[in-house]
């Protein structure tokens, strides 16, 4: 059984009509991304901050 070619992108610009994207270009998106990011440097910077020994 043969499956039908699926071309999902990665981000979604908004004049397209597709529904197989992984990430949709809006602000939501935007800064959704950028709390995930500052999460993970706050994650990591007490990870090595708790290493250290004053």
């Amino acid at each position: 059984m043969k499956q039908g070619e699926e071309e999902t992108q990665f981000v979604k610009e908004p004049e397209d009509s597709t529904r197989q994207f992984i990430f949709q270009k809006n602000k939501k998106t935007f800064f959704g991304a950028i709390f995930i990011v500052i999460v993970l440097i706050i994650i990591v910077a007490a990870i090595v901050l708790s290493g250290t020994v004053i």
